[in-house]
């Protein structure tokens, strides 16, 4: 972005928080000024309830007006006024205005207006703000300052890189403290955005999942793609290190998937810690990029410390692989609801995708001797995937007669991913 494209933008309900959000604002100004002249700083509004105490850059009418007009939402036949919105229930509201914000920021980013953006809140702030700072691309420069940042923060933070700042005390005014906290949080994004580079690595990144039970074959592939040349990312297979992978492949910075550790879909068909997510998979249908798909853990589910598994299960063939992990085989028809699970998203991916199936075992506990040994259970899971994706043309399947650490898995995985790197010859009219 050009440097006289700069807009850094302070967000905030400046009904109850102008002073504040204003003061951030004038922080940066002030930070700016001298070196980087042609960078601007807007405030903008998000207030629910009653008029702003001071004036904002970008008002609470124009972020709800965005609604109906941002391309990436459905067109609506009337937008929320503001009137109409301070008569709703607060949550409502809240959720209104938040999805406008999103709207607004998400656009203004598409037309390259967006450099960083900082916002301040109490809880119900934060529930606004929140989501539209997420959804700013991994890579941009995004602040909270948030009375709720020292509890549990993954509602708000999902697998984005936004950071959370403590307030300490509310932001409520300007204080001994609070003034110290505001004016910290406004030069770190100054100094987020001064100190980004262009210089990032030139390779092309490839994004793999990874478990301990299949360590050896991720990090077999890991290290022969790297010396071929690109720069790898692992992500360990815990349900949000899934979503995180594929919201750098909704952001366009992957360039292909290894996504060998799909355990992640057992706990969301079973009842897991580490479940999938809803929408997992779903980016494939968004992005045609090469994608190599194994099964690696599916032959287990994630619980926490033994007392936490839940009573239904406690019968169960149960692993202790720690004091804080207690580990459950999947039973042959829990991989066919697995298989299903994942048949139904991956038959409408837009790339080509190769599935490897390494018929000998899905991960380290899963091989003659091991406490998940089961060939009738991976059996059920294979055949299903098998049976299910067999007229999608998009998808092949192979079986491997190894094991997932195996060196021969590893060379099929990357003879299947050097395949799908091909530059994809036209067929003929």
């Amino acid at each position: 972005m050009p440097e006289a494209q700069k807009t850094l933008f302070a967000i905030g309900t400046m009904d109850t928080k102008g002073q504040e959000v204003e003061y951030v604002a004038g922080v940066m100004r002030r930070a700016l000024a001298d070196k980087h002249p042609g960078w601007r700083v807007q405030t903008i509004d998000v207030s629910t309830s009653e008029s702003p105490s001071v004036a904002a850059d970008i008002s609470a009418e124009t972020i709800l007006a965005s609604l109906g007009q941002a391309s990436s939402l459905p067109q609506r036949t009337q937008s929320t006024t503001v009137d109409a919105l301070r008569k709703m229930d607060r949550s409502v509201a809240i959720e209104e205005m938040s999805r406008g914000l999103v709207a607004y920021l998400g656009e203004l980013y598409r037309q390259g207006g967006v450099a960083g953006a900082i916002g301040l809140g109490g809880s119900g702030g934060t529930a606004l703000i929140a989501p539209a700072l997420r959804a700013l691309p991994i890579g941009v420069p995004k602040l909270m300052v948030s009375t709720v940042a020292s509890g549990n923060i993954a509602p708000y933070v999902g697998c984005s890189d936004l950071m959370m700042i403590p307030s300490i005390v509310d932001v409520s005014g300007l204080n001994a403290v609070s003034t110290r906290i505001l004016a910290n949080a406004a030069n770190a994004l100054v100094g987020m955005i001064e100190g980004s580079t262009s210089e990032y690595p030139t390779k092309p990144a490839l994004a793999m999942t990874m478990f301990g039970v299949t360590t050896p074959c991720v990090t077999g592939v890991r290290e022969s793609l790297e010396k071929m040349g690109f720069d790898c990312l692992v992500f360990h297979a815990t349900g949000i290190g899934g979503q995180a992978m594929e919201g750098l492949v909704e952001s366009g910075l992957i360039a292909g998937v290894l996504d060998l550790t799909t355990t992640e879909v057992a706990d969301e068909v079973v009842g897991g810690v580490f479940p999938a997510g809803p929408k997992r998979f779903d980016v494939l249908a968004q992005r045609p990029i090469p994608c190599v798909l194994s099964v690696g853990a599916l032959d287990m589910v994630n619980f926490g410390a033994m007392h936490t598994v839940p009573e239904q299960f406690r019968s169960r063939k149960l692993h202790i692989h720690n004091s804080n992990v207690t580990l459950m085989r999947t039973t042959p028809e829990e991989n066919r609801l697995c298989a299903s699970w994942m048949a139904k998203k991956l038959a409408k991916s837009l790339a080509p995708i190769r599935i490897l199936l390494p018929v000998l075992g899905v991960s380290a506990l899963d091989a003659p001797g091991k406490p998940f040994y089961d060939p009738e259970a991976d059996e059920a899971l294979f055949s299903e995937l098998e049976g299910l994706l067999r007229g999608a043309s998009h998808v092949r399947i192979e079986r491997v007669p190894a094991h997932i650490n195996d060196p021969v898995f590893i060379s099929k995985v990357l003879d299947a991913f050097g395949e799908l790197s091909q530059p994809q010859e036209r067929k003929p009219a």
